[in-house]
């Protein structure tokens, strides 16, 4: 697929989806950005903000497979993985997937599992399969998490590992929505005449998967990329930094800039794709000082200050301007 026909899908998702989910374009855009690279978003929100509509709607309008967890405190590794069942009629087990099994899967407020679970979660965001008894097995592909996590409640919550949230590809926030949006929310609420709404189905599996891989296909400058690694250096060398972004960080706001890039009808990077992404690629993998932190300051701070002060290169074209970014 090329890079024009890569925009003209791209428009056609986005178009799916405004049919279900009111405004939120930048939330849209960056959430099709981090599917179509592949990768896991964590979505750090509020309730009742529209988290569960939009991936929904992106895996109806993608035409891939979606499940729901909602994470609790008693639940249990097989609860997601999927268990050995005895077949009482063959005298033998035989496997019955759990709802990992799936493209899309929704994992509703993720603090809330036990370690045991973020461990099983863990394998199957990165090795793409879940372990059984003894037994292994691969996950379909594309397989990308969804997962929410509610800032603010800290009761009956188990904070995320450090190693799983560097696992997700980028972390963003859906906000609440302006006057006029709202407005239209409650009027199509009422012209529908139903709670549920789905977004149609506008390419199959087998495009998307093309679309995926098309992201290979985008150039990046090495001027580019080395922006790229003087920008992941300065969080690191930053004084309110306890630890910066790793290598992984350098890699991820690569391949999300590739794919910005994709979708915005070109096959090379610009620099304002990198910076366009440079924050939920990189601020969630950033632990601040003590100090610091207590004051307020958290890593979109020390990713803004390191986009301040590192050169930018001089890019053979300039960005046109996407939407939400």
């Amino acid at each position: 697929m090329n890079s024009e026909g890569a925009k003209a899908v791209a428009e056609k998702v986005r178009q799916s989806v405004r049919t279900a989910v009111v405004g939120r374009t930048q939330a849209v855009e960056t959430i099709l950005t981090g599917l179509v690279a592949d990768g896991h978003l964590l979505i750090e929100d509020l309730p009742g903000l529209g988290k569960t509509l939009m991936a929904r709607s992106f895996a109806l309008a993608l035409g891939l497979g979606f499940q729901r967890i909602q994470f609790t405190a008693d639940l249990l590794p097989h609860d997601i993985t999927g268990s050995e069942i005895l077949d009482a009629g063959k005298g033998t087990f035989t496997f019955r997937p759990g709802p990992l099994f799936t493209n899309v899967l929704l994992a509703d407020e993720i603090n809330r599992a036990p370690p045991k679970v973020q461990s099983a979660l863990l394998e199957s965001m990165q090795e793409y399969q879940v372990t059984s008894e003894r037994t292994t097995y691969a996950l379909p592909r594309p397989f990308l998490v969804l997962a929410t996590e509610n800032p603010l409640e800290l009761e009956g919550t188990y904070p995320l590992p450090e190693a799983q949230v560097d696992r997700f590809l980028l972390r963003l926030r859906v906000g609440y929505p302006d006057v006029e949006e709202e407005r239209t929310i409650l009027a199509r609420r009422r012209a529908r005449k139903d709670d549920r709404v789905d977004a149609p189905k506008v390419i199959d599996l087998a495009t998307f998967r093309t679309l995926q891989l098309a992201v290979e296909s985008v150039e990046i400058d090495a001027s580019v990329a080395g922006y790229i690694v003087d920008l992941v250096r300065a969080t690191r060398d930053d004084a309110r930094s306890e630890v910066g972004a790793s290598p992984r960080g350098s890699l991820a706001l690569q391949k999300l800039a590739r794919a910005r890039a994709l979708l915005a009808g070109r096959d090379y990077v610009v620099p304002d794709d990198v910076k366009a992404l440079a924050e939920p690629a990189l601020a969630h993998r950033i632990l601040v000082k003590p100090e610091p932190w207590i004051r307020g300051i958290r890593g979109e701070a020390i990713v803004r200050t390191a986009l301040e002060k590192t050169a930018v290169p001089k890019s053979r074209a300039a960005a046109p301007a996407a939407k939400g970014f």
